[in-house]
Protein backbone atom coordinates (compact mmCIF):
# COMPACT_ATOMS: atom_id res chain seq x y z
CA UNK A 1 0.00 0.00 0.00
CA UNK A 2 3.07 2.59 0.68
CA UNK A 3 4.73 1.64 -2.74
CA UNK A 4 4.84 4.78 -5.12
CA UNK A 5 3.36 3.89 -8.20
CA UNK A 6 2.16 6.46 -11.15
CA UNK A 7 -1.61 6.46 -10.14
CA UNK A 8 -0.55 7.95 -6.96
CA UNK A 9 1.25 10.07 -8.51
CA UNK A 10 -0.67 11.62 -10.63
CA UNK A 11 -3.43 11.34 -8.05
CA UNK A 12 -1.02 13.99 -5.79
CA UNK A 13 -0.84 16.11 -8.69
CA UNK A 14 -5.04 16.30 -8.97
CA UNK A 15 -5.08 16.91 -5.21
CA UNK A 16 -2.43 19.54 -5.21
CA UNK A 17 -4.03 21.44 -8.26
CA UNK A 18 -7.01 20.95 -6.59
CA UNK A 19 -5.93 22.93 -3.12
CA UNK A 20 -4.22 25.31 -5.48
CA UNK A 21 -7.19 26.01 -7.23
CA UNK A 22 -9.04 26.26 -3.72
CA UNK A 23 -6.89 28.61 -1.69
CA UNK A 24 -6.74 31.05 -4.86
CA UNK A 25 -10.92 30.98 -5.18
CA UNK A 26 -11.71 34.66 -4.67
CA UNK A 27 -15.64 33.46 -4.67
CA UNK A 28 -15.92 30.18 -3.02
CA UNK A 29 -19.28 28.32 -2.89
CA UNK A 30 -20.71 28.55 0.57
CA UNK A 31 -21.86 25.52 0.11
CA UNK A 32 -25.34 23.66 1.93
CA UNK A 33 -25.80 20.04 3.80
CA UNK A 34 -27.40 17.42 2.19
CA UNK A 35 -29.51 14.35 4.61
CA UNK A 36 -27.26 11.16 5.09
CA UNK A 37 -29.92 9.41 2.97
CA UNK A 38 -29.18 11.72 -0.08
CA UNK A 39 -25.66 11.59 0.30
CA UNK A 40 -26.00 7.64 0.25
CA UNK A 41 -27.91 7.82 -2.87
CA UNK A 42 -25.49 9.72 -4.59
CA UNK A 43 -22.11 8.51 -3.39
CA UNK A 44 -22.93 5.06 -2.51
CA UNK A 45 -20.99 2.79 -1.14
CA UNK A 46 -17.43 4.43 -0.92
CA UNK A 47 -15.34 1.71 1.45
CA UNK A 48 -15.50 -1.80 0.01
CA UNK A 49 -12.98 -5.41 -0.05
CA UNK A 50 -11.47 -3.99 -3.60
CA UNK A 51 -11.34 -0.37 -3.35
CA UNK A 52 -13.07 2.38 -5.82
CA UNK A 53 -9.99 3.85 -7.22
CA UNK A 54 -8.76 7.39 -5.97
CA UNK A 55 -9.89 8.68 -9.61
CA UNK A 56 -13.87 7.75 -8.49
CA UNK A 57 -12.81 8.92 -4.81
CA UNK A 58 -11.46 12.05 -5.28
CA UNK A 59 -14.29 12.89 -7.82
CA UNK A 60 -16.97 12.02 -5.29
CA UNK A 61 -15.26 14.62 -3.16
CA UNK A 62 -14.95 17.17 -5.39
CA UNK A 63 -18.11 16.89 -6.67
CA UNK A 64 -20.88 15.86 -3.85
CA UNK A 65 -19.31 15.34 -0.39
CA UNK A 66 -17.63 19.17 -0.30
CA UNK A 67 -20.49 21.07 -1.78
CA UNK A 68 -22.71 19.28 0.55
CA UNK A 69 -20.27 20.83 3.31
CA UNK A 70 -19.87 24.70 4.26
CA UNK A 71 -17.04 26.93 3.78
CA UNK A 72 -15.89 28.65 6.73
CA UNK A 73 -14.29 31.16 5.41
CA UNK A 74 -16.85 32.59 2.28
CA UNK A 75 -16.92 36.19 3.25
CA UNK A 76 -20.86 35.83 3.79
CA UNK A 77 -20.37 33.29 5.92
CA UNK A 78 -20.66 34.94 9.60
CA UNK A 79 -22.48 32.55 11.90
CA UNK A 80 -20.90 31.34 15.03
CA UNK A 81 -17.27 32.05 15.27
CA UNK A 82 -15.92 31.42 11.37
CA UNK A 83 -12.59 30.99 10.50
CA UNK A 84 -10.44 32.53 7.49
CA UNK A 85 -6.87 30.50 7.74
CA UNK A 86 -4.44 32.84 5.83
CA UNK A 87 -3.55 30.92 2.07
CA UNK A 88 0.26 30.63 3.93
CA UNK A 89 -1.42 28.60 6.60
CA UNK A 90 -3.53 26.84 4.58
CA UNK A 91 -0.73 25.67 2.06
CA UNK A 92 1.32 24.85 5.11
CA UNK A 93 -1.24 22.64 7.08
CA UNK A 94 -0.50 20.11 3.67
CA UNK A 95 3.12 20.22 4.15
CA UNK A 96 2.16 19.67 7.92
CA UNK A 97 0.72 16.53 7.22
CA UNK A 98 3.19 15.43 4.42
CA UNK A 99 5.90 16.20 6.62
CA UNK A 100 4.25 13.48 8.73
CA UNK A 101 5.91 14.45 12.13
CA UNK A 102 4.82 13.69 15.66
CA UNK A 103 4.19 16.72 17.72
CA UNK A 104 4.53 14.80 21.60
CA UNK A 105 7.95 14.85 21.91
CA UNK A 106 11.14 16.82 21.37
CA UNK A 107 12.86 13.21 20.42
CA UNK A 108 10.84 13.08 17.62
CA UNK A 109 9.56 16.65 16.90
CA UNK A 110 12.53 18.92 17.69
CA UNK A 111 12.66 21.49 14.90
CA UNK A 112 8.84 21.60 14.32
CA UNK A 113 8.17 21.79 18.00
CA UNK A 114 10.55 24.78 17.96
CA UNK A 115 9.02 26.51 14.92
CA UNK A 116 5.77 26.00 16.74
CA UNK A 117 7.14 27.28 20.25
CA UNK A 118 8.08 30.70 18.68
CA UNK A 119 4.86 31.16 17.12
CA UNK A 120 3.81 30.17 21.17
CA UNK A 121 6.05 32.98 22.26
CA UNK A 122 4.35 35.50 20.21
CA UNK A 123 1.03 34.71 21.69
CA UNK A 124 2.19 34.14 25.18
CA UNK A 125 3.31 38.18 24.85
CA UNK A 126 0.23 39.01 23.85
CA UNK A 127 -0.94 38.50 27.19
CA UNK A 128 2.01 39.98 28.92
CA UNK A 129 1.79 37.43 31.87
CA UNK A 130 5.16 37.14 33.71
CA UNK A 131 8.99 35.57 32.29
CA UNK A 132 8.30 31.73 32.51
CA UNK A 133 4.94 31.70 31.46
CA UNK A 134 4.33 29.42 28.75
CA UNK A 135 1.64 27.05 26.59
CA UNK A 136 0.83 24.59 23.81
CA UNK A 137 -0.65 23.94 20.73
CA UNK A 138 -4.01 22.05 21.56
CA UNK A 139 -6.89 21.05 19.09
CA UNK A 140 -9.29 23.92 19.62
CA UNK A 141 -10.81 26.07 23.03
CA UNK A 142 -12.71 23.30 24.63
CA UNK A 143 -9.41 21.09 24.77
CA UNK A 144 -7.52 23.91 25.96
CA UNK A 145 -10.43 24.43 29.13
CA UNK A 146 -10.17 21.04 29.41
CA UNK A 147 -5.86 21.06 30.27
CA UNK A 148 -6.22 24.13 32.02
CA UNK A 149 -9.38 23.08 34.66
CA UNK A 150 -7.35 19.91 35.17
CA UNK A 151 -4.53 21.64 35.97
CA UNK A 152 -5.95 23.95 38.37
CA UNK A 153 -7.75 20.89 39.91
CA UNK A 154 -4.54 18.84 40.68
CA UNK A 155 -3.07 21.78 42.07
CA UNK A 156 -6.29 22.80 44.13
CA UNK A 157 -5.98 19.30 45.89
CA UNK A 158 -2.15 19.11 46.53
CA UNK A 159 -2.81 22.02 48.86
CA UNK A 160 -4.96 19.69 51.16
CA UNK A 161 -4.88 15.76 50.98
CA UNK A 162 -7.91 16.31 52.12
CA UNK A 163 -9.47 17.57 48.49
CA UNK A 164 -8.38 14.21 47.17
CA UNK A 165 -11.59 12.58 46.33
CA UNK A 166 -13.62 16.02 46.95
CA UNK A 167 -15.77 17.22 43.61
CA UNK A 168 -14.44 20.62 43.23
CA UNK A 169 -16.51 23.78 42.17
CA UNK A 170 -16.06 26.29 39.21
CA UNK A 171 -17.30 29.70 39.20
CA UNK A 172 -18.13 31.22 35.91
CA UNK A 173 -20.46 33.95 34.29
CA UNK A 174 -23.74 32.53 32.17
CA UNK A 175 -22.27 34.04 28.74
CA UNK A 176 -19.12 31.56 29.45
CA UNK A 177 -18.76 29.14 26.25
CA UNK A 178 -20.66 25.81 26.30
CA UNK A 179 -17.12 23.94 26.82
CA UNK A 180 -17.09 24.75 30.34
CA UNK A 181 -20.18 22.68 31.27
CA UNK A 182 -18.63 20.11 28.79
CA UNK A 183 -15.49 20.24 30.58
CA UNK A 184 -17.07 20.02 34.35
CA UNK A 185 -18.81 16.71 33.32
CA UNK A 186 -15.61 15.05 31.74
CA UNK A 187 -13.83 16.19 35.63
CA UNK A 188 -16.54 15.88 37.38
CA UNK A 189 -17.12 19.08 38.62
CA UNK A 190 -19.85 21.18 39.87
CA UNK A 191 -20.37 24.90 37.86
CA UNK A 192 -21.75 27.67 39.40
CA UNK A 193 -23.19 30.09 36.85
CA UNK A 194 -23.51 33.87 38.15
CA UNK A 195 -26.09 35.47 36.29
CA UNK A 196 -25.36 38.67 34.48
CA UNK A 197 -27.21 40.90 31.87
CA UNK A 198 -23.29 42.23 30.72
CA UNK A 199 -20.33 41.28 31.81
CA UNK A 200 -19.06 39.64 34.62
CA UNK A 201 -18.00 42.04 37.39
CA UNK A 202 -15.36 41.30 40.31
CA UNK A 203 -17.89 42.99 42.39
CA UNK A 204 -20.26 39.97 41.75
CA UNK A 205 -17.62 37.38 42.13
CA UNK A 206 -16.67 38.89 45.04
CA UNK A 207 -20.88 39.13 46.31
CA UNK A 208 -21.27 35.24 44.85
CA UNK A 209 -18.53 33.72 47.12
CA UNK A 210 -19.55 35.55 50.09
CA UNK A 211 -23.13 34.27 50.07
CA UNK A 212 -21.61 30.55 49.99
CA UNK A 213 -21.60 28.26 52.05
CA UNK A 214 -18.26 27.45 53.92
CA UNK A 215 -18.39 23.94 53.06
CA UNK A 216 -19.12 24.93 49.32
CA UNK A 217 -16.27 27.89 49.36
CA UNK A 218 -13.65 25.55 50.17
CA UNK A 219 -14.53 23.54 47.33
CA UNK A 220 -13.99 26.55 44.90
CA UNK A 221 -10.47 25.78 42.71
CA UNK A 222 -11.03 27.70 39.78
CA UNK A 223 -12.76 31.00 38.35
CA UNK A 224 -13.46 31.27 34.45
CA UNK A 225 -13.54 35.01 33.17
CA UNK A 226 -14.12 35.54 29.29
CA UNK A 227 -12.27 37.54 27.12
CA UNK A 228 -14.59 37.95 24.66
CA UNK A 229 -18.10 36.28 24.65
CA UNK A 230 -18.37 33.55 21.69
CA UNK A 231 -22.23 35.26 21.55
CA UNK A 232 -21.86 39.23 22.00
CA UNK A 233 -17.88 39.77 22.30
CA UNK A 234 -18.56 40.63 25.80
CA UNK A 235 -14.72 40.95 27.95
CA UNK A 236 -15.37 40.42 31.52
CA UNK A 237 -14.29 42.47 34.12
CA UNK A 238 -10.53 40.99 34.25
CA UNK A 239 -8.86 43.14 36.44
CA UNK A 240 -11.47 43.04 38.78
CA UNK A 241 -11.91 39.01 39.17
CA UNK A 242 -8.32 38.83 38.95
CA UNK A 243 -7.98 40.78 42.25
CA UNK A 244 -10.72 38.63 43.88
CA UNK A 245 -8.84 35.31 43.11
CA UNK A 246 -5.93 36.81 43.95
CA UNK A 247 -7.49 37.35 47.71
CA UNK A 248 -8.92 34.44 47.75
CA UNK A 249 -6.23 32.61 46.59
CA UNK A 250 -8.43 30.94 43.51
CA UNK A 251 -7.24 29.72 40.50
CA UNK A 252 -7.87 32.53 37.60
CA UNK A 253 -8.54 31.05 34.29
CA UNK A 254 -9.30 32.94 30.97
CA UNK A 255 -11.26 31.75 28.31
CA UNK A 256 -10.27 34.08 25.27
CA UNK A 257 -10.80 31.63 22.63
CA UNK A 258 -12.56 33.78 20.39
CA UNK A 259 -11.68 36.86 21.52
CA UNK A 260 -8.26 36.63 22.60
CA UNK A 261 -6.81 37.80 18.83
CA UNK A 262 -7.76 41.08 19.69
CA UNK A 263 -5.13 40.87 22.19
CA UNK A 264 -2.56 41.81 18.92
CA UNK A 265 -4.83 45.06 18.40
CA UNK A 266 -3.39 47.88 19.85
CA UNK A 267 -6.63 49.79 19.67
CA UNK A 268 -8.75 47.36 21.81
CA UNK A 269 -6.12 46.05 23.89
CA UNK A 270 -6.93 48.22 26.86
CA UNK A 271 -10.24 45.95 27.33
CA UNK A 272 -8.33 42.86 28.61
CA UNK A 273 -6.27 44.49 31.15
CA UNK A 274 -6.11 41.80 34.30
CA UNK A 275 -5.44 39.18 31.70
CA UNK A 276 -1.92 39.70 32.81
CA UNK A 277 -2.85 38.29 36.09
CA UNK A 278 -4.17 35.01 35.13
CA UNK A 279 -3.24 31.60 36.38
CA UNK A 280 -4.05 29.98 32.62
CA UNK A 281 -5.35 31.36 28.97
CA UNK A 282 -7.07 29.68 26.59
CA UNK A 283 -7.10 31.14 22.76
CA UNK A 284 -7.93 29.74 19.47
CA UNK A 285 -5.68 30.47 16.51
CA UNK A 286 -8.46 28.34 14.09
CA UNK A 287 -10.68 31.49 14.96
CA UNK A 288 -9.17 35.07 14.96
CA UNK A 289 -5.83 34.63 14.14
CA UNK A 290 -6.09 32.96 10.59
CA UNK A 291 -5.08 29.25 11.09
CA UNK A 292 -6.45 26.19 9.57
CA UNK A 293 -8.53 24.04 11.79
CA UNK A 294 -7.77 22.61 14.46
CA UNK A 295 -5.54 24.57 16.55
CA UNK A 296 -6.18 26.03 19.96
CA UNK A 297 -3.61 27.31 22.60
CA UNK A 298 -3.87 26.88 26.43
CA UNK A 299 -1.02 29.47 27.84
CA UNK A 300 0.13 28.53 32.01
CA UNK A 301 1.94 31.30 34.53
CA UNK A 302 3.56 28.37 35.93
CA UNK A 303 3.69 25.31 33.54
CA UNK A 304 5.46 22.97 35.99
CA UNK A 305 1.73 22.88 37.98
CA UNK A 306 0.45 21.49 33.77
CA UNK A 307 2.96 19.52 33.46
CA UNK A 308 2.57 17.66 37.10
CA UNK A 309 -0.92 17.21 36.05
CA UNK A 310 -0.41 16.21 32.47
CA UNK A 311 2.77 13.93 32.31
CA UNK A 312 2.57 10.76 31.47
CA UNK A 313 4.81 7.77 32.89
CA UNK A 314 5.39 4.40 31.24
CA UNK A 315 8.63 2.19 30.30
CA UNK A 316 8.13 2.49 26.97
CA UNK A 317 7.68 6.70 27.47
CA UNK A 318 11.26 6.99 29.39
CA UNK A 319 13.60 7.30 26.63
CA UNK A 320 11.69 10.92 26.12
CA UNK A 321 12.94 12.30 29.39
CA UNK A 322 16.49 10.86 28.69
CA UNK A 323 19.84 13.13 28.57
CA UNK A 324 20.07 12.93 24.98
CA UNK A 325 16.40 13.83 24.09
CA UNK A 326 15.69 16.32 26.48
CA UNK A 327 13.29 18.95 25.65
CA UNK A 328 10.16 20.87 25.88
CA UNK A 329 7.08 17.63 25.26
CA UNK A 330 4.37 18.95 24.24
CA UNK A 331 2.35 15.98 25.55
CA UNK A 332 3.29 17.12 29.41
CA UNK A 333 1.26 20.45 29.48
CA UNK A 334 -2.45 18.72 27.82
CA UNK A 335 -4.50 16.24 27.74
CA UNK A 336 -3.57 14.35 24.57
CA UNK A 337 -0.65 12.23 24.67
CA UNK A 338 -0.41 11.78 20.35
CA UNK A 339 -0.51 15.00 18.34
CA UNK A 340 0.21 16.29 15.04
CA UNK A 341 2.27 19.77 15.33
CA UNK A 342 -0.94 21.58 14.64
CA UNK A 343 0.82 25.15 15.24
CA UNK A 344 3.33 25.17 12.26
CA UNK A 345 0.34 26.75 10.16
CA UNK A 346 0.51 29.51 12.22
CA UNK A 347 3.87 29.99 13.11
CA UNK A 348 4.43 29.80 9.14
CA UNK A 349 2.17 32.16 8.44
CA UNK A 350 3.46 35.08 11.01
CA UNK A 351 6.85 34.22 9.17
CA UNK A 352 5.36 34.90 6.39
CA UNK A 353 3.36 38.23 6.92
CA UNK A 354 4.59 39.15 9.99
CA UNK A 355 2.36 40.07 13.18
CA UNK A 356 2.05 43.73 11.67
CA UNK A 357 -0.32 42.19 9.14
CA UNK A 358 -1.74 40.17 11.63
CA UNK A 359 -2.83 42.78 13.61
CA UNK A 360 -4.42 44.86 10.96
CA UNK A 361 -6.50 41.87 9.72
CA UNK A 362 -8.24 41.73 12.88
CA UNK A 363 -8.89 45.19 13.60
CA UNK A 364 -10.37 45.07 10.30
CA UNK A 365 -12.84 42.27 11.74
CA UNK A 366 -13.70 45.26 14.52
CA UNK A 367 -13.74 47.86 11.67
CA UNK A 368 -16.56 45.57 9.79
CA UNK A 369 -18.49 44.83 13.55
CA UNK A 370 -18.96 49.06 13.14
CA UNK A 371 -19.89 49.57 10.11
CA UNK A 372 -22.44 46.90 11.14
CA UNK A 373 -23.49 48.68 13.87
CA UNK A 374 -24.32 51.68 11.59
CA UNK A 375 -25.61 50.23 8.87
CA UNK A 376 -28.55 48.21 10.97
CA UNK A 377 -29.17 51.91 12.79
CA UNK A 378 -29.78 53.28 9.79
CA UNK A 379 -32.51 51.20 8.41
CA UNK A 380 -35.90 51.04 9.65
CA UNK A 381 -37.00 47.39 10.14
CA UNK A 382 -33.53 46.68 12.30
CA UNK A 383 -31.77 47.59 15.60
CA UNK A 384 -28.65 47.10 17.60
CA UNK A 385 -29.66 44.86 20.80
CA UNK A 386 -26.55 46.15 22.54
CA UNK A 387 -23.49 48.13 20.92
CA UNK A 388 -21.07 46.18 18.68
CA UNK A 389 -18.23 44.35 20.75
CA UNK A 390 -15.11 43.51 19.48
CA UNK A 391 -16.20 41.72 15.76
CA UNK A 392 -19.70 40.82 17.35
CA UNK A 393 -23.17 42.29 16.50
CA UNK A 394 -26.26 41.42 17.64
CA UNK A 395 -29.47 42.85 16.37
CA UNK A 396 -33.13 42.36 15.93
CA UNK A 397 -35.38 42.24 12.78
CA UNK A 398 -38.58 44.11 14.13
CA UNK A 399 -41.64 42.26 13.90
CA UNK A 400 -40.09 39.17 13.39
CA UNK A 401 -40.68 36.31 15.60
CA UNK A 402 -37.80 32.73 16.18
CA UNK A 403 -39.38 31.31 13.25
CA UNK A 404 -38.59 34.62 11.11
CA UNK A 405 -35.52 34.08 11.94
CA UNK A 406 -35.13 30.49 11.19
CA UNK A 407 -36.18 30.62 7.54
CA UNK A 408 -34.64 33.79 6.65
CA UNK A 409 -31.02 31.44 7.74
CA UNK A 410 -32.11 28.59 5.84
CA UNK A 411 -33.20 30.76 2.77
CA UNK A 412 -30.02 32.73 2.46
CA UNK A 413 -28.09 29.93 3.45
CA UNK A 414 -29.53 27.24 0.61
CA UNK A 415 -28.94 30.00 -2.01
CA UNK A 416 -25.62 29.92 -1.42
CA UNK A 417 -25.94 33.71 -0.78
CA UNK A 418 -25.07 34.17 3.29
CA UNK A 419 -24.97 32.16 6.74
CA UNK A 420 -25.73 34.26 9.19
CA UNK A 421 -27.69 32.20 12.18
CA UNK A 422 -29.82 33.58 15.38
CA UNK A 423 -29.07 33.85 18.87
CA UNK A 424 -31.12 34.62 21.89
CA UNK A 425 -29.68 37.31 24.19
CA UNK A 426 -28.24 36.91 27.78
CA UNK A 427 -31.56 38.46 29.41
CA UNK A 428 -34.85 37.47 28.63
CA UNK A 429 -33.66 34.70 25.82
CA UNK A 430 -35.14 37.56 22.85
CA UNK A 431 -34.22 35.52 19.50
CA UNK A 432 -31.98 38.08 17.39
CA UNK A 433 -29.86 37.83 14.55
CA UNK A 434 -26.22 38.05 15.19
CA UNK A 435 -23.06 38.68 13.00
CA UNK A 436 -19.19 37.56 13.57
CA UNK A 437 -16.77 39.56 11.89
CA UNK A 438 -13.74 37.31 11.05
CA UNK A 439 -12.52 37.52 7.36
CA UNK A 440 -11.03 41.02 6.04
CA UNK A 441 -12.52 40.14 2.75
CA UNK A 442 -16.35 40.63 3.94
CA UNK A 443 -16.96 44.22 2.14
CA UNK A 444 -19.56 46.70 3.36
CA UNK A 445 -21.48 45.80 0.72
CA UNK A 446 -21.84 42.23 1.83
CA UNK A 447 -23.24 43.60 5.00
CA UNK A 448 -25.74 45.73 3.62
CA UNK A 449 -26.86 42.87 0.84
CA UNK A 450 -27.37 41.15 3.62
CA UNK A 451 -29.53 43.39 5.59
CA UNK A 452 -31.32 43.94 2.73
CA UNK A 453 -32.74 40.31 2.60
CA UNK A 454 -34.14 41.20 5.60
CA UNK A 455 -36.71 43.43 4.20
Amino acid sequence: MHNVDLDLVEMSLDVIKYAIARISDTDPKLGFPKTAEELKALVGETVTPAGIGGEKAFALFRDVLVKASVSIDHPRHLAFVPASPTRAAVMFDLVTSATSVHGAFWLEGAGCIFAENQAMEWLVSLTGMPEGTFGVFTSGGTEANLSAMVTAREYWRSQDDRRANQRGIVITSNGAHSSIKAMAKVIDADVLLVETEDRFEGGILAETIANMTPDDRQRIFAVIATGGTTNAGIIDDLAGIAAVCEAEKIWFHVDAAYGGGALAVRSVRHLFNGIEKADSVTIDPHKWLFSPYDCGAVIYRDPNLAKKAHGQEGSYLDIFSDEGARGFNPSDYQIQLTRRVRGLPLWFSLAMHGTDRYETAIERGIELAQIAGRLISETDYTELVREPSLSCVLFRRLGWSPEDYRAWTYDNHKSGFALVAPTKTRAGGETVSRFCFINPDTTEKDIADILATMA
